[in-house]
């Protein structure tokens, strides 16, 4: 055989080796560290659901935020509408509301505010936060346009959960009158 033909060889079986060896690398790093599939299935938070904080006067909190900030408002507060991320072709939607400073609703936690978080899957996400230990506030409610549960985090503020029915939601807005804020 000729040198250049036995050199090609050699460098081909080089180049075969190292890409086999890649291969199995890849794979067996997969084997490793693959999760079980309920846990890469879980989606946890998939966005902001809503935006709470106490306030003197409610009423006259809207009608600024409508003045002033064109929020559209309603007996709640403002409902903005946008397109999910995952299927730009699904509304979602996050609530703004300011509550009565005396309200007693962000209960046990002592904070002006509270957060609600978008999430899927509600009853795993609440099997799961148990197993972590966390302060389950309340059981799950459930509503034609979503479920509910309350939990607090690690300083005490409290946050609601909604695994929500954009559909059915979008529907009690407009059976209400409501406009969105786009």
């Amino acid at each position: 055989m000729r040198t250049d033909t036995i050199h090609n060889m050699k460098k081909g079986l080089i180049i075969l080796l190292i890409a086999t060896s890649f291969c199995f690398g890849f794979a067996f790093k997969t084997i490793l560290t693959k999760q079980p599939e309920d846990a890469a299935k879980l989606k946890k938070v998939t966005g902001i659901g809503g935006i709470f904080f106490k306030c003197r006067d409610p009423k006259a909190m809207r009608e600024w935020y409508k003045t002033n900030l064109g929020l559209s408002t309603n007996q709640y507060g403002s409902v903005f509408e946008w397109y999910q991320g995952a299927d730009s072709t699904k509304k979602g939607f996050t609530q703004w509301s300011p509550f009565n400073e005396k309200t007693k609703y962000f209960e046990p936690s002592t904070k002006d505010f509270m957060i609600n978080y978008r999430v899927e899957n509600m009853e795993a996400l609440v099997a799961e936060l148990k197993k972590n230990k966390v302060t389950i506030v309340d059981t799950i409610a459930t509503y034609d346009y979503g479920k509910f549960v309350h939990i607090l985090d690690a300083e005490g503020n409290k946050l609601e959960l909604w695994e929500p029915n954009d559909i059915v939601y979008e529907k009690l807005g407009k059976d209400m009158g409501s406009k969105t804020t786009k």
